[in-house]
């Protein structure tokens, strides 16, 4: 009998596509470079938007999964979301109000999930730490991670509820002594290491592994790799 693989559609903001890590492309790519290393393993679709928040997400994922099923009456298998930096943002001055008020970001991430959930395995990961120094970014945008650590906490919290797997990300990456150099001058988007780093976390998710069927990669953890 042929195999056929699974599939992973990844979907969330700059992070995802990528931006920043001209080395590897970002950790979507190097996740995807990783698997295509081992037989049998999944395919994955990297799909990132600049700027996009949870409501943009909502409007898009539904469409961008249904159209990569490569084979007649088949989806993909999986959905991995990263998003909610960006609605964290306070607009105009260092007290303003957010993007999106955490309330309504976790009202609208429930609405998103449990319609994934029904559809499809969805899997979660959190948000990555700021510098703070450069901002405001664009000039008019202040992200800060006192927000970015509420924001994860609806997120924790909401996977927690669905009983969906969720990767942490701003407290182990706050954590780390040099995170401040995984950083672009902007503070906001990761750099290669940055990436490296979010890549390795994932290559050692047990939820990810299990979805996958794998029971170890080959790949190095090494943040030095």
């Amino acid at each position: 009998m042929h195999f056929i693989p699974k599939q992973l559609v990844i979907i969330g903001d700059s992070g995802v596509y990528g931006w920043g890590d001209r080395e590897g492309g970002g950790w979507c790519e190097r996740l995807r470079k990783n698997f295509m290393n081992s037989p049998n393993t999944p395919i994955i679709y990297s799909l990132g938007v600049r700027g996009d928040g949870i409501e943009r997400v909502a409007k898009r994922w539904q469409q961008e999964w249904e159209c990569r099923g490569e084979l007649r009456r088949k989806v993909p298998e999986g959905v991995l979301i990263s998003i909610g930096l960006n609605d964290t943002a306070k607009i105009g001055r260092p007290d303003g109000r957010p993007q999106l008020s955490a309330e309504a970001f976790r009202f609208g991430l429930q609405q998103l999930l449990e319609e994934i959930k029904k559809n499809t395995t969805v899997m979660v990961i959190g948000l990555t730490a700021v510098d703070e120094s450069p901002m405001p970014f664009a000039k008019c945008l202040w992200y800060k991670n006192i927000s970015i650590m509420i924001y994860e906490a609806q997120i924790e919290e909401t996977c927690l509820e669905l009983d969906i797997p969720f990767l942490p990300i701003h407290k182990a990456m706050l954590n780390e002594p040099e995170y401040l150099t995984w950083l672009e001058p902007d503070g906001i988007h990761l750099n290669e290491l940055g990436h490296k780093w979010i890549f390795n976390r994932l290559i050692n998710w047990p939820s990810l592994l299990k979805w996958a069927e794998l029971d170890r990669m080959d790949q190095t953890t090494s943040i030095s790799s």
